[in-house]
């Protein structure tokens, strides 16, 4: 089911009135949460509901062993269970083919032929983000920094809540799930920020990213026949569709939790303004960076050791990173490439720098602070070039495309996109004016009155009315 259909609107009242029937009966609410996540997550496909219940079932039960075991290596192995279950049917249905294709490259690389025909896998839906979120449960229970629930139910919510079930925030155990346990009361301003939040959201997913699809596709699948300027626009377009779809999601899955009384972790604060990459990820798919932080590159050492240990620690982080998001060497050659952009902050001491939001008390950012958002967006859209291409190959040659004396033309397509860079430019004014709210147009709650925010919104709805692409689309990050 996807936020921009016609299902999930008449899905999301219906449960929502229900849910608020019910708000005296914490268990009821609870389990009419978890009933309408498997509905939620069975409209793509019933049969990978007993895959999620059964790893709900396991890391429930580890966590309870976990609990009830007084010697530490016994709690090792009741950890370790669950994260070879849990990384286990990630592998298998993410990496099968992946593996199988590059170990059959490897003896034809050496003259020896091998008929091989790619494993009938399904990529289940959201499975690289419930399978970190259940994880950080048992990984906290063994750190003694949660207490395991014995409310299944309550589990059972938590690991398939459907706001953020298929691509996130990823949501740590030790902030999610303890709001299972609180009686919820409806709070009539935190619902209207979260349908403001909503509106954003849809606003990004179906204005900027999908008429930025429709262009991005469009060259990157005809990629020979452009010149260099209409490939880095191409490029561009990606760079904001990929933005708009993912952070769309991320605003829609946190505005309806509002609805129901639920706090989700921000997963982006307007990365585009960024100074340098070590600022960028600290506000792109922030639940992502912060989850490898806090479990992979703080056990591997962290920071704590010398510099050899840090470089080594960061490039692990990132190439994992970039392999999380897809089993194509394209998305660890993303990886390695914002390593390699990290690193000479890492090597300065200088990957801390701007913690808060560029021009915080100004208007206008300095020249200074324009040339360093400038330089990083430049770095930023060069990485994902890789990310969108369908192979190495093909990344290759779109680069190669790009640099190339076309470059100094005006773009082919330039008449036909027009309205979309209009659009771009609509949108970052907005942005802008937001960037130091949790959403952009929450700062118009603020400035706006009551009159005028209705106006600004309807103008919203105006244009998703006018621009919105007729064919349903999926979110990007569904495929991870």
């Amino acid at each position: 089911m996807l936020f921009n259909s016609l299902d999930f609107a008449i899905f999301l009242p219906i449960v929502f009135i229900l849910y608020w029937l019910l708000k005296k009966q914490l268990k009821a609410q609870n389990f009419l949460i978890a009933v309408a996540s498997y509905i939620f997550y069975g409209m793509w496909d019933w049969r990978f509901l007993f895959l999620i219940l059964f790893s709900t079932v396991v890391d429930y039960t580890m966590g309870l062993c976990i609990e009830k075991s007084a010697e530490k290596s016994k709690k090792k192995i009741f950890l370790w269970i669950s994260i070879l279950v849990n990384l286990g049917f990630l592998g298998y249905f993410k990496y099968s083919n992946f593996f199988l294709e590059n170990f059959i490259g490897a003896f034809q690389f050496f003259g020896q032929e091998v008929n091989f025909r790619g494993l009938d896998i399904v990529l289940p839906v959201g499975i690289s983000f419930y399978t970190f979120q259940t994880l950080s449960y048992t990984i906290d229970a063994y750190r003694k920094k949660l207490k395991p629930t014995k409310d299944f139910i309550a589990f059972t919510a938590f690991v398939s809540f459907f706001p953020q079930l298929v691509a996130g925030p990823i949501e740590r155990a030790t902030h999610l799930l303890p709001q299972f346990y609180k009686k919820r009361k409806f709070d009539y301003s935190l619902a209207v920020d979260g349908m403001r939040q909503i509106l954003w959201g849809l606003f990004k997913k179906v204005v900027i990213a999908d008429n930025c699809a429709q262009f991005a596709n469009q060259i990157f699948n005809n990629s020979g026949d452009y010149s260099g300027s209409t490939l880095v626009l191409g490029a561009v377009f990606f760079t904001f569709q990929i933005y708009g779809d993912f952070s769309g999601y991320s605003d829609i899955a946190i505005g309806t939790s509002r609805l129901f009384g639920f706090d989700l972790m921000r997963n982006f604060a307007f990365p585009y303004f960024s100074r340098d990459i070590a600022e960028f990820w600290r506000r792109w798919h922030i639940s992502l960076s912060t989850w490898f932080r806090d479990y992979l590159y703080i056990p591997l050492g962290g920071s704590r050791g010398g510099m050899w240990m840090k470089v080594r620690n960061t490039f692990i982080i990132f190439l994992v990173s970039g392999f999380w998001h897809g089993a194509n060497w394209t998305f660890v050659v993303w990886g390695g490439l914002n390593a390699l952009y990290f690193l000479p902050l890492l090597l300065q001491n200088k990957n801390r720098n701007h913690i808060e939001v560029v021009a915080y008390n100004k208007n206008l950012p300095s020249l200074k602070e324009l040339l360093s958002m400038g330089s990083t967006f430049v770095l930023t859209v060069f990485a994902w070039i890789f990310f969108r291409a369908e192979n190495l190959g093909q990344a290759l040659s779109y680069i190669k495309g790009i640099f190339h004396r076309s470059l100094f033309k005006i773009p082919s397509i330039i008449e036909d996109c027009e309205h979309v860079l209009l659009l771009l430019i609509f949108f970052l004014v907005i942005e802008w004016l937001g960037r130091k709210n949790q959403f952009a147009i929450a700062v118009f709650n603020a400035k706006f009155t009551r009159p005028l925010r209705w106006v600004f919104y309807s103008l919203l709805i105006l244009i998703m009315a006018l621009y919105m692409v007729t064919e349903e689309t999926p979110f990007i990050y569904f495929q991870f």
